[in-house]
């Protein structure tokens, strides 16, 4: 039942299970059938009620029920939810004796007949508290089997040519019994209610059934033997790394290598040696860096094979078991037995089948793999100034929930001209509705969105167009399922999951800092850094992922501790030293890699990242998060106080370089227009909580915000006015972060209005989107926009942001105003013009003269005016759009022609200077000379008669 309720967990975002406590308790009777009536009692004195933060003595059932085959597990109708169980699975405290009680009629209880076994814990109601019981299964029906010796479903490690003994009992008179290993039937007792047999010169592994028949009615148990191998000591071959190494020039073979320190023997077990692994399995151990490996043969290319580890300690510290079965760290491609079922077969079809009989999850290794078909192989990423991110979780992009709407959504993308698409985490997590935070294989793509081609196709499809992919990563810490917390790990209950022992040379016992969810990584061990840096490039090499966003990244240091929030927030040198070293490995790989880091620290820190290397060819430079919601949220709802947005560029935190992602929103922050609507200003008739109003406001938002010079972020749908708060539930009912701890529906999955609803169709939310392109379009391609801002330093609503690139000359766009009215009413802005002369609007070319630089601008509430000292030549509406208008040859050598006439053709260097201009009714023929131009991208407007301007590019040879 754990494995189920741990996915539960992690799609909550609870932080971590902590140390089991025993419950006490009792059945009565001790012996039913599904359709008696049941007590069940709980010892009080075995329940830490506070630790679990019960009040009033209310705790709650939670329970499961199996068929008679054992095959068919099913949670009772009566839990509710786990953060929120119903008041039908409630005990009965009994004061004078300290007891809970439940009692039930299984049969009705679970509403199912033929019941085989029910299973239990206790929990308190919300599901918090940080403690939680065991798992307890009894058995249902008066004929019941005990397994003596050994415990059931344990593996016991034994010296080969050691004996085994296996003893069971049985109630209700006696039975017929049947033991099976690996399969065969080895001994038989025809009747008896007191079985034993020993199993002698046991020299290889065993999986044993113990079979026990009462007339009709049939139980099994099952158990396993594992044989100590002797570890042979043998040097590994030169050039293998951790995992799967497949073998270049032989399909037929791959090598396996498993670090696993303190482990006395591992076994390869898999598809290849039907789960049953003999000593050939066995791995080797070199005696320099003690890890285990193994070369497999016989393998067939292109057939699936499946495999785990199991790993093996013969003296385990306590609570911690003696063999792990586990997946290879570094898969690339996992199975699920919890999570695969449901995931349809549209999104991941021909999926591995996972192997019957196994447990937990298990590696895909398959030789002859066909590479895909890269289109783009050189993509040149966008400047890190220029970046305009849009932040995507797949799951809520689209109903379909798959890379497939992203690439059937492309030109959407491409529309809003936005140059970065940021993937929340996409690595294997736990369960299939999660934002991807509680990653357990971090090398493993998870299926739940589609196929490993299907995400490449994606990403190429993005290089095509312009648009570079940058991917969300949560590597401060790992959860439940992942291999190495399982193999070091506490798991009193035996039920495979567990937390870090001391022993765990990946993950600390206890969390580093004070923002920890899931295991915490100590970044600090060799073996982390080596896992975190083939993570990398895993995702660089394999799949040409442009960026990292490296999530939490205050849980990187080892100087703290969980309660100790002021020291997880102040300047830590281990953190700052050890994150320069893995920004130094991404761009070891690939000089240009964007890192990124959601920090949200302090400036100090944050520099020492930002201005890291900014002068090498090519800069680098660490780009910042930098959360301005809340200033901005100000501005939208019309409030003044607090509404000072200085901060959105880099300088104004002494950063060299522009290297600040700014962003109004993000997936961790309430939306703008949430607020807007619930909270917004009213003033006489103009109302922001008024839908239309607020949405109004949006566009004025994007001009002080994606202009700002510097990279910029968008979350999804913030173009389109989403007005949905993010605690949105599934069944659309709204339930803040105060209401409930972990129960906030915070990661529930989202309704999707955006397409139901058509809002491109609908003018006031097309505007936004349209508004922002135009701005994006100016960003990315008017070099002003790399230049430096200045933006006041104050709590106001009515805003002038200068921006200025003193490297261009005055026949170019080089200063630009910004001005925005964000109060309720009409207001003189302050404008504070560079000089005078004609300005025009950038965003519709209408002109403003200047003839005192201090004149007021008179904007009506929620308006803004974005001016320039010259028409944004290469920004304009139809920038890149597909023209009727074709030029050619292109590329050029001396001359090129367009198939229409012009009156006016000027040429533009990709800086913005104009090169060239050509002054005459030029006819479809026209031959326009360009040999003295050097080799390079050019852009070409041609205006004609009627003014109706077209711009294209070319390239000069």
């Amino acid at each position: 039942m754990k494995k189920t309720l741990l996915s539960i967990f992690l799609l909550m975002a609870v932080t971590v299970f902590a140390q089991v406590q025993t419950v006490t308790y009792s059945i009565n009777p001790s012996t039913f059938e599904d359709t008696t009536p049941i007590t069940i009692t709980i010892n009080g004195n075995s329940i830490n009620e506070s630790s679990w933060g019960v009040t009033g003595n209310a705790l709650y059932l939670w329970s499961w029920s199996y068929d008679v085959n054992d095959t068919n597990q099913m949670d009772s109708p009566s839990n509710g939810s786990w953060t929120a169980s119903n008041e039908a699975a409630k005990f009965t405290y009994n004061a004078g004796t300290d007891t809970y009680t439940k009692s039930f009629t299984p049969s009705v209880y679970f509403n199912r007949n033929g019941i085989g076994r029910i299973g239990f814990l206790i929990k308190a109601k919300d599901g918090t508290g940080g403690k939680q019981s065991q798992d307890i299964v009894v058995e249902v029906g008066s004929f019941q089997v005990s397994l003596t010796s050994p415990t059931e479903n344990s593996t016991s490690i034994i010296s080969s040519g050691s004996g085994f003994n296996i003893a069971a009992t049985n109630t209700n008179g006696v039975a017929s019994y049947a033991l099976k290993s690996n399969g065969i039937t080895i001994n038989t007792n025809a009747s008896t209610s007191s079985y034993s047999y020993n199993h002698a010169n046991i020299t290889g592994n065993q999986n044993y059934e113990l079979i026990v028949t009462q007339g009709t009615t049939t139980i099994s148990k099952k158990f396993a033997v594992v044989v100590n191998p002797n570890t042979v000591s043998q040097a590994m071959p030169t050039g293998l790394v951790d995992g799967i190494n497949y073998n270049s020039s032989d399909v037929t073979k791959a090598t396996l290598v498993l670090d696993a320190p303190l482990k006395d023997f591992v076994y390869v077990a898999g598809s290849f040696n039907n789960w049953q692994p003999t000593s050939a399995y066995a791995m080797k151990k070199d005696p320099v860096s003690g890890k285990f490996w193994l070369e497999l043969t016989g393998l067939v290319s292109g057939v699936n094979n499946t495999y785990q580890y199991w790993v093996v300690t013969n003296a385990p510290i306590a609570n911690s078991p003696k063999m792990v079965k586990t997946a290879d760290p570094y898969s690339t491609l996992v199975l699920s037995p919890y999570d695969d079922p449901s995931i349809p077969s549209v999104k991941y079809p021909n999926m591995p089948v996972y192997p019957a009989g196994q447990s937990f999850e298990v590696t895909v290794l398959k030789t002859g793999q066909t590479p895909y078909n890269w289109q783009v192989t050189n993509f040149v990423k966008p400047e890190k100034e220029k970046l305009v991110v849009y932040e995507v979780l797949v799951r809520d992009f689209d109903a379909g929930r798959s890379y497939q709407s992203l690439i059937d959504k492309i030109d959407y993308f491409k529309n809003l001209k936005i140059n970065a698409i940021e993937l929340m985490p996409v690595m294997e997590f736990e369960g299939n509705e999660s934002w991807g935070y509680n990653t357990s294989f971090h090398m493993a793509l998870d299926k739940f969105y589609g196929t490993s081609d299907k995400l490449k196709e994606f990403i190429d499809l993005c290089h095509q167009n312009g648009i570079a992919v940058i991917l969300d990563v949560a590597l401060n810490h790992a959860f439940g399922r992942n291999p190495m917390v399982r193999m070091w790990m506490n798991d009193p209950d035996g039920d495979g999951f567990g937390s870090p022992t001391a022993e765990n040379p990946y993950f600390n016992t206890v969390a580093k800092h004070s923002y920890n969810v899931g295991e915490d990584f100590n970044h600090q061990s060799a073996k982390t850094q080596y896992y975190v840096e083939r993570v990398i490039k895993q995702w660089i090499q394999e799949y040409k992922i442009d960026g990292f966003r490296w999530d939490l990244t205050k849980g990187f240091t080892q100087a703290c501790t969980a309660s100790d929030n002021a020291c997880t927030d102040a300047y830590q040198q281990d953190r700052v030293d050890v994150l320069k070293k893995y920004a130094d490995y991404s761009w070891s790989l690939d000089p240009t890699h964007y890192t990124i880091f959601e920090h949200l620290g302090t400036d100090a820190e944050e520099k020492q990242w930002a201005d890291y290397k900014v002068t090498e060819t090519p800069s680098k430079g660490i780009m910042m998060w930098g959360k301005m919601t809340n200033p901005y949220n100000q501005l939208s709802m019309g409030y003044a106080s607090d509404s000072n947005i200085s901060k959105m560029s880099s300088t104004s935190r002494g950063f060299v370089a522009n290297r600040l992602i700014g962003y109004a929103e993000s997936h961790d922050e309430e939306r703008l227009m949430y607020k807007n609507v619930q909270y917004g200003a009213v003033n006489g008739t103009y109302n922001v909580k008024t839908l239309n109003t607020a949405l109004s406001r949006m566009s004025a938002i994007g001009a002080v915000s994606l202009l700002i010079p510097g990279p910029k972020m968008i979350w999804h749908f913030g173009e389109l006015g989403w007005e949905s708060s993010i605690f949105t539930c599934n069944d659309n009912t709204v339930n803040t972060d105060g209401d409930a701890i972990g129960g906030d529906c915070k990661l529930d999955t989202k309704p999707q209005p955006q397409w139901v609803n058509n809002w491109l169709g609908n003018s006031n939310r097309n505007k936004i989107y349209n508004d922002w392109a135009k701005m994006i379009t100016l960003k990315k391609t008017e070099p002003v926009f790399s230049g430096t801002s200045t933006i006041p330093n104050t709590n106001s609503l009515t805003l002038n942001i200068k921006i200025t690139n003193s490297s261009l000359t005055s026949e170019q766009l080089k200063d630009v105003l910004i001005l925005a009215n964000f109060d309720t009413t009409a207001q003189n802005v302050a404008t504070g013009f560079p000089y005078t002369g004609t300005w025009y609007n950038l965003m519709d070319n209408t002109t403003i003269a200047v003839t005192d630089v201090n004149a007021t601008v008179n904007l009506p509430a929620g308006e803004y005016r974005i001016y320039g000292n010259k028409v944004a030549n290469l920004a304009i509406e139809d920038f890149e759009k597909g023209n009727s208008v074709s030029l050619y040859p292109n590329p050029v050598a001396d001359y090129f022609t367009l198939n229409a006439g012009f009156t006016k053709v000027q040429i533009y260097s990709v800086s913005g200077q104009l090169v060239k201009s050509f002054n005459s009714n030029a006819s479809s023929d026209f031959q326009f000379g360009v040999s003295e131009l050097q080799t390079g991208l050019y852009i070409v407007k041609a205006s004609d008669e009627n003014h109706k301007i077209q711009v294209m590019k070319f390239i000069k040879r």
